[in-house]
């Protein structure tokens, strides 16, 4: 399979050592896992994307999205199947999120996201705090409103989320499960079932953008795609079977390490 991925032109695998795909292939099984559960996957991905000898980081942020899509996808599948979440809120913030997404992409060709990272780092230690001082939010779904104006706020998440998805990426699944838990009044999995249905699609509308570009390595994103599959589908089982407190705690420990990584970012930058 991996001389078949090879010869692919433009694959992103020529000429690369066996330990490099192993080491990819894992990357990609913990990031599916991370991302089913809580979102924040990117983290463990993206950087190691960067590791691989010759790729831009254009390159690995498009190579990202394309194995992470694959990871969403069966990752909202088995949430729907199984959690059923309420997909009114969920597909309308789901298109949004969607052109939030393709926008942010376009953006993240032109600004260096050391702009936008001191920011981000700000309201993660936001978000952290809350969650932490907050141990009943999100134990059960107790909603703040109701009709349009429920909506509302649920677009309003989806397209800043999704901008920031297609800007920069890691942690939005975390951004989104926690927004709709403090301004919706979701519960950790009921948030987590919606925000995997959100976040395939702001992979979508970010590699709408990518694919006629150029940036997309097939090969790896293909191997990428069918690690996060199976990590996906793991996580979101363990996720739906030990409910929402899991959740909460898988969480804390992604926005924590989520705060570290773009810290030292932001002060080595």
């Amino acid at each position: 399979m991996i001389e078949w991925l090879t010869s692919l032109q433009g694959s992103g695998l020529e000429n690369i050592e066996l330990s490099t795909v192993l080491m990819v292939v894992l990357a990609g099984l913990a990031a599916g896992w991370v991302d089913a559960v809580v979102g924040g996957g990117g983290l463990i991905q993206l950087p190691m994307l960067l590791l691989v000898p010759g790729i831009t980081p254009v390159q690995a942020l498009a190579t990202n999205k394309m194995g992470s899509i694959f990871g969403t996808t069966t990752s909202a599948i088995t949430f729907y199947r199984r959690a059923h979440p309420d997909l009114k809120t969920a597909i309308p913030m789901a298109v949004i999120a969607l052109v939030g997404s393709f926008a942010g992409a376009i953006v993240a060709t032109m600004l260096p996201a050391s702009v936008i990272k001191p920011v981000i780092v700000v309201a993660l230690i936001a978000v952290l705090i809350f969650t932490a001082l907050k141990p009943t939010a999100g134990t059960l779904t107790e909603l703040k409103y109701d009709g349009a104006k429920h909506l509302s706020i649920a677009a309003l998440i989806g397209l800043s989320v999704g901008f920031y998805d297609g800007l920069l990426g890691p942690g939005t699944g975390s951004f989104l499960i926690i927004a709709m838990v403090m301004f919706l009044g979701y519960s950790f999995l009921a948030a987590s079932a919606k925000a995997k249905i959100v976040n395939l699609a702001t992979n979508a509308g970010a590699l709408m953008f990518f694919l006629p570009s150029g940036h997309l390595l097939w090969g790896m994103g293909l191997i990428l795609g069918l690690s996060n599959m199976v990590g996906g589908y793991i996580g979101a089982r363990m996720a739906i079977s030990k409910g929402a407190n899991f959740v909460r705690v898988i969480f804390l420990v992604v926005v924590s390490v989520l705060i570290v990584r773009l810290g030292w970012d932001v002060i080595a930058g």
